[in-house]
């Protein structure tokens, strides 16, 4: 009788060793993540702690590193990644709400789970191949914030989608149908029960797409951001400004090939003719120049309020934080590298920012939730 029973024992210790050596190999696997990730980062710290500092965030780059910064690099950074959030964000939601709530089970919308799946996973160097043929080439957006805007939203949709999906889908059916059966319709059940209490998912899976985006670099490298941007994609008043008159169309150029344009001067603005000639122009004159010239001249208070509005600043040229970071380490001097090491530290600190930012919300977020 005692056999089965030292059998059984023997089987029980097994499976608890088994058990024990799985919490052991996790707990290892963990400590060499975080002790690779505290070494990256202390590298970081050590090779670039010493460049931060209010100037480096507010100076402009410059040849000489020392007086280098990345101020046109985080501001075109949150330029590109409000335009991402503002494109990505409402459509993905409402797409993960159809697919789950509205869309009928049938082989399109089977077809449709499984492409978004996939696109979750897909490298983003494609979808900067698919943003340089389609915005750039097609649609000849050139190389704007909205053309990066549009690019990361690509990247990031099929994320927000997946997580407004589980999100929606964890709410219990029973608050859908207790909703309808006090006389809801299905909106007024999805928009004032499902959503909310879906929405700590949700907000996680946005914050963390956008996180994503802010660090991406290969998919702008193709569409063609600027490596070296001094200059900001707003204007402040006094800011330098330089044009060229160009023609609306080549239609135009045709049709009137002697048009001048009025341009009437502010503050120090100075002509550069097609035939060389240079003309500094008296503030408040209006002078008739030719296509092909060249307008130096300052920002006036209303040209920078005008810069503010979104379809001024989505048609501006731009450089981010990933791509000063790899002008930087592309360079021979050391001290380019202490720059780069600096910035890496600034995108690392934002990343972390975000990501805590989403633990607070959902925290907060699912506080309120009573089922």
């Amino acid at each position: 009788m005692a056999a089965p029973f030292l059998a059984a024992s023997q089987r029980v210790k097994r499976r608890n060793l088994r058990d024990r050596a799985f919490v052991y190999w996790g707990l290892a696997a963990t400590l060499i993540a975080l002790g690779t990730l505290a070494t990256l980062v202390w590298d970081l710290i050590a090779d670039g702690g010493s460049r931060l500092g209010f100037e480096f965030f507010t100076s402009f780059p410059s040849r000489i590193a020392g007086d280098a910064g990345i101020f046109p690099a985080w501001v075109g950074s949150l330029f590109v990644i409000l335009t991402t959030a503002a494109i990505a964000v409402p459509i993905g939601v409402l797409s993960g709400l159809y697919l789950e709530e509205y869309a009928r089970k049938n082989w399109l919308t089977n077809a449709i789970e499984i492409a978004v799946n996939n696109l979750a996973g897909v490298p983003s160097i494609i979808y900067g191949l698919l943003a340089l043929g389609l915005f750039v080439q097609a649609f000849a957006m050139g190389e704007t914030v909205l053309t990066a805007g549009l690019t990361l939203a690509l990247l990031i949709l099929p994320i927000v989608i997946v997580a407004t999906r589980e999100a929606v889908r964890a709410v219990p059916q029973d608050l859908r149908q207790a909703a309808l059966a006090l006389g809801a319709t299905k909106w007024q059940a999805t928009a004032h029960h499902v959503l909310p209490n879906a929405l700590p998912g949700v907000t996680t899976g946005v914050i963390i797409g956008v996180s994503r985006a802010i660090g991406e670099t290969a998919p702008l490298i193709c569409i063609g951001a600027a490596t070296f941007v001094a200059f900001l994609p707003i204007k402040a008043p006094g800011d330098p400004v330089r044009y060229t008159v160009e023609y609306a169309s080549p239609a135009d150029a045709e049709r009137y090939p002697d048009a001048t344009l009025s341009v009437r001067a502010g503050a120090d603005t100075t002509i550069r003719y097609p035939d060389g000639r240079i003309e500094t122009v008296t503030p408040g004159e209006t002078v008739q120049a030719p296509a092909g010239s060249d307008v130096s001249t300052t920002a006036s208070f209303g040209d920078a309020a005008a810069s503010w509005l979104p379809w001024n600043w989505l048609e501006q040229p731009y450089t981010v934080m990933p791509i000063q970071m790899f002008n930087w380490t592309s360079r021979p001097e050391a001290a380019f590298r202490e720059n780069a090491a600096a910035a890496g530290l600034a995108l690392l600190a934002i990343t972390l920012l975000l990501n805590g930012a989403a633990i607070w919300l959902r925290y907060r977020l699912r506080r309120r939730i009573r089922w």
